[in-house]
C-alpha cells in the first residue's frame, strides 16, 4: 500500500491494484498550494460527509477521473442532481465488496450539511480490507465507544485519524481511539489548516509515543509506503 497526503484530510491510497481518494479538499486550501490537482487520479473517491473542507474539489476531481464516489445515500443524491451519476450510496452498518475490496461504513459522531446548507445526511468513516491488507478512516469524528468493534472484525495495518482538536478528537482522545481500534500505527489529519484546529506537533508525536503508538505526520505531497 502506498498513502499519499495532500493536506487537510485528504489523501490517496494505492491498494490492490487500485487508486483510492478520500475527502478532496485541495485547491481552497493554501497549505496545499504546491499540489497540482490536474494529475491526481482515482479509480475510487471516498466522502466521509458534506463538509467543504472535505468535499470541495469532488465535481472538479469526479469529471478528470471518471471515479466511482462512495459516499452516503444524502450526498450522492446532492451529486446526482450537478450531473455526477457514477455513484456507489452507503450508509453506516453497511459493507459492499467492491474489485479492490471491501468497505465497510463505520459510525463517526459529528455533524454534516453540504456547501449549499442543504442536509448532509450522516457522517461516517470507512474500514477497507482485503485478503491481506487493511486500514480504518474514521473521517470527521468524536471519539466513541463504537470504535471496539472495529478491532474485533478488522486487524489493521494502520489508521487514519484526525487528531486537531475542536471539531473533532484531538490529540488525547485520538490516542484513546488508537486503543480502541488496536492499532500502533496512526496517520493524523485535520490539523493545522485553519486557526482552530492549529496543534504541536512534536507534542503530539511525543504523546503518541509515550502510549507506544507511533504517529505518522507526512508532509503535504508526501507518499508513504507500507508493507503488503
Amino acid at each position: 500500500m502506498k498513502f499519499t497526503y495532500y493536506g487537510h484530510s485528504c489523501f490517496q491510497i494505492e491498494f490492490n491494484r487500485h487508486l483510492l481518494l478520500f475527502d478532496p479538499f485541495i485547491t481552497p486550501n493554501p497549505l496545499a498550494k504546491e499540489i497540482d490537482i490536474t494529475t491526481i487520479k482515482a479509480d475510487y473517491i471516498f466522502l466521509s460527509h458534506g463538509h467543504a473542507d472535505h468535499i470541495a474539489d469532488i465535481e472538479v476531481l469526479a469529471a478528470q477521473t471518471n471515479a466511482t464516489i462512495i459516499c452516503n445515500w444524502e450526498i450522492g443524491d446532492w451529486l446526482q442532481k450537478k450531473g455526477i451519476t457514477k455513484i456507489h450510496p452507503m450508509n453506516a452498518g453497511g459493507s459492499f465488496t467492491f474489485d479492490f475490496g471491501t468497505v465497510k461504513a463505520t459510525i463517526a459522531h459529528h455533524s454534516s450539511s453540504m456547501p449549499d446548507g442543504s442536509y448532509g445526511g450522516n457522517p461516517v468513516g470507512f474500514t477497507i480490507k482485503n485478503e491481506t491488507q487493511s486500514f480504518y478512516y474514521s473521517g470527521d469524528t468524536a471519539l466513541t465507544l463504537d470504535m471496539q468493534w472495529i478491532a474485533k472484525e478488522t486487524k489493521l495495518n494502520f489508521a487514519v485519524l484526525p487528531i486537531g482538536d475542536n471539531f473533532t478528537m484531538g490529540i488525547d482522545d485520538a490516542i484513546q481511539a488508537s486503543k480502541l481500534i488496536q492499532c500502533n500505527t496512526v496517520i493524523g489529519v485535520h490539523y493545522n489548516t485553519f486557526g482552530y484546529i492549529v496543534i504541536d506537533t512534536l507534542k503530539a508525536k511525543e504523546s503518541f509515543q509515550k502510549e507506544g503508538i507511533n504517529l505518522l505526520l507526512p508532509e503535504i505531497g508526501q507518499t508513504i509506503s507500507f508493507k503488503d
